[in-house]
């Protein structure tokens, strides 16, 4: 099992983000939690990337064609920060 710590700001943003890309999330937490972010790679809907630039190191999943979770992994502790959730502008 994966912990998944998130941003104090996450929850913010949750409150003003449609409740189609909120359930999407919540999906997305629950299979990182149980199996990982490799196992995202296997469900093409979330489109999960490695991310360049300035956001090097971290990585890209779709919730919906506007919105992005975007996280960064920690291997050696076994967790998954998610940083912001955020509209589609990188």
């Amino acid at each position: 099992m994966w912990r998944i710590l998130e941003h104090r700001d996450v929850e913010k943003t949750c409150y003003q983000l449609p409740k189609t890309v909120v359930k999407k999330y919540e999906l997305w937490k629950d299979i990182v939690f149980r199996h990982g972010t490799e196992k995202l790679r296997e469900f093409p809907g979330f489109h999960d990337e490695k991310l360049m630039g300035q956001r090097r190191g971290q990585r890209s999943s779709r919730l919906n064609v506007q919105y992005r979770v975007i996280y960064a992994v920690e291997r050696d502790t076994v967790t998954v920060l998610v940083l912001e959730i955020t509209p589609h502008d990188y």
